[in-house]
């Protein structure tokens, strides 16, 4: 089997949709070239805002929004998969005004092959006293997804998700071999967690894991941490940014070395049913 070549954009999205595109489209021209197969972007490719006011007239059904069908006829023309981290957009829920957090897999031919609502919505109070409540302007999905492509499934988280391994090993086990991990991280959560979260993970499932980011400081006053990865199943980091700043960052996944994980450490063959004794509400 040849290697899957992989590209990870990191990004520091502008502030709406169209600004976006215009900063996304040349780091995809960027990306599609040596053979690369699947294209992965950050969390929230279609605009950084998270002021209500503003951020209100720029959500857009998926079906309008100018990143979405941008990034679909660059799929199409360019013959390569991409994988939109994740936009927001209206959500299915006509009764609800949040929007979706949604990640979104376009194949080679522009046409959406799946996609994936954020389950785990980031409402925290950090030491530095940064306050975040993603839910006020977010809905959360309610189901997880495995993609399936040519290279095998491809299972779909985002950000905040990261935290909750039982996610993961339920992606592992419905058949996923690469688990993208799209996200706009902190820079104080970033520091601290953002590399050893990746690499449990990975190893707990048996799995690659690709983490493009959003990086640096960002027009609605957000500083996000970037350092972009590729994870092998074994927990080895492939290829990583060391920055913050845009750019694009290439791997190549021998997807054989899932089976080798795996064989060597059958964990989720060993796994075991047990009685929780707080079962998740």
């Amino acid at each position: 089997m040849n290697p899957l070549r992989v590209a990870l954009i990191q990004t520091r999205t502008p502030a709406t949709p169209g600004a976006a595109l215009a900063h996304i489209q040349p780091l995809v021209e960027q990306a599609t070239v040596g053979g690369v197969k699947l294209i992965v972007t950050p969390e929230a490719t279609n605009l950084m805002e998270k002021r209500p006011e503003k951020k209100a007239g720029l959500i857009a059904d998926i079906g309008a929004d100018a990143v979405v069908q941008g990034l679909k006829a660059q799929a199409a023309e360019r013959d390569v998969w991409i994988l939109i981290g994740s936009a927001m957009v209206r959500s299915d829920d006509p009764d609800d005004p949040r929007a979706a957090n949604r990640s979104i897999l376009i194949n080679d031919r522009g046409e959406i092959e799946s996609t994936y609502d954020k389950l785990h919505v980031f409402d925290v109070d950090l030491p530095n006293g940064e306050r975040h409540r993603e839910s006020a302007g977010v809905r959360p999905g309610d189901r997880a997804v495995v993609a399936h492509t040519p290279w095998g499934g491809l299972g779909l988280t985002v950000c905040y998700d990261l935290r909750f391994p039982g996610l993961f090993r339920s992606l592992a086990r419905a058949g996923a071999d690469i688990i993208t991990v799209p996200a706009a991280f902190t820079r104080p959560t970033g520091e601290a967690h953002w590399e050893t979260l990746l690499r449990a993970r990975a190893i707990e499932t048996g799995c690659f894991v690709l983490a493009p980011a959003q990086g640096g400081d960002h027009e609605d006053g957000r500083a996000t941490w970037g350092r972009s990865m590729a994870i092998d199943p074994w927990g080895k980091v492939i290829a990583a940014l060391d920055h913050d700043e845009p750019g694009v960052l290439f791997a190549e996944l021998d997807l054989s070395a899932v089976a080798r994980a795996r064989a060597a450490i059958p964990q989720l063959v060993h796994e075991r049913c047990f009685a929780d004794p707080r079962p998740c509400a």
